[in-house]
């Protein structure tokens, strides 16, 4: 598996899910009454080795260089094109920061396309409708970066 970029506040949350699943694994009363038991059974242990996955291969809390190349663990500026529309989101696992960012896989279609990009790039990648999007990397920050400028603001 590949290594999977999480933030410390991500590997918690998966932590606490995980010890939570592995009680319940234990527990008589770990489905509901209108659940097939096997099947809870069978979802619960699936998640299981999902979590114990991500947590084996994660690579936790630690900066990608400061190269402005998109990779996991940057926080990615983007304007799509033909708009003055730009969304800014870490490249990450989803639920992997607790912060107001929004979280894109890159894995997921507009993570996949970005990965590699350099600041200026234009890549594009195909909508569940088959429409293409293109879109402009404006600019791939590390996420430690980020996180510390919110933190002083905030504190």
């Amino acid at each position: 598996m590949t290594p999977v970029w999480l933030t410390p506040h991500a590997r918690e949350q998966l932590q606490a899910e995980l010890a939570g699943l592995l009680a319940a694994d234990h527990a008589e009363d770990a489905h509901t009454a209108d659940d097939d038991p096997a099947a809870a059974l069978y979802r619960r242990r699936t998640r299981i080795g999902q979590i114990q996955d991500l947590l084996t291969n994660a690579v936790v809390g630690e900066d990608p260089p400061d190269d402005g190349i998109a990779e996991p663990g940057m926080v990615l500026t983007v304007r799509y094109d033909g708009t003055d529309d730009t969304e800014t989101f870490l490249l990450g696992t989803r639920g992997a920061d607790g912060s107001h960012l929004e979280i894109y896989s890159p894995d997921s279609p507009l993570g996949a396309a970005l990965v590699g990009a350099r600041r200026g790039e234009r890549r594009s990648y195909t909508v569940p409708n088959g429409a293409r999007v293109h879109v402009t990397l404006l600019d791939a920050v590390p996420y430690g970066r980020v996180a510390g400028a919110a933190v002083s603001r905030d504190g």
